[in-house]
């Protein structure tokens, strides 16, 4: 099972992004404390950007980093950064366990002190030179992707399960 976890969200368009991504890869989204916003269903720009499936989204909240390591124990764990080590293809995962993939606030990222006690365990989505980052929403679709490709894209729809195709 796919664990997306956020380290501190900043900006609830990112994370209602991200819910969402959740929902359709039928990941688990934890969420670690403090956020840069409210986060309920009285928060439009979240909301919005979540679109209408918050009801199908599985969210835990933690109060810290160390309530969240303390709740879990994850054997399978990847850190997200752009000064990881390893590209997102050298994850491997084992179905028989919970990955973890962790993502960090959007302006400082994820707490250093955490990237170095974990640095065989840190991923880089690889970039030109000409930017420092992507777009943490951005970030979690392809990791989402990535291990889902791993796992033959078990449990997902492969063929549009609503209505008939209409392009052939």
């Amino acid at each position: 099972m796919l664990n997306i976890v956020l380290f501190e969200p900043e900006i609830p368009q990112n994370t209602g992004n991200i819910a969402r991504t959740c929902v359709g890869y039928d990941a688990t989204l934890h969420m670690i404390r403090p956020y840069g916003f409210i986060f309920n269903k009285q928060n439009k720009e979240l909301v919005r950007s979540g679109v209408d499936y918050w009801d199908h989204l599985k969210v835990i909240e933690y109060n810290s980093w160390d309530d969240f390591i303390k709740k879990n124990q994850p054997e399978q764990i990847y850190f997200l950064t752009r000064y990881g080590k390893y590209t997102p293809s050298t994850m491997k995962i084992d179905k028989q366990k919970e990955t973890y993939i962790v993502f960090g606030k959007e302006s400082t990222g994820i707490d250093k002190q955490i990237l170095k006690e974990n640095v065989e365990k840190t991923i880089r989505i690889p970039t030109s030179k000409n930017v420092r980052s992507l777009n943490v929403s951005n970030c979690v679709a392809i990791l989402a992707y990535e291990y889902s490709r791993q796992n033959n894209y078990d449990d997902l729809e492969i063929e549009e399960p609503h209505k008939k195709n209409i392009l052939f």
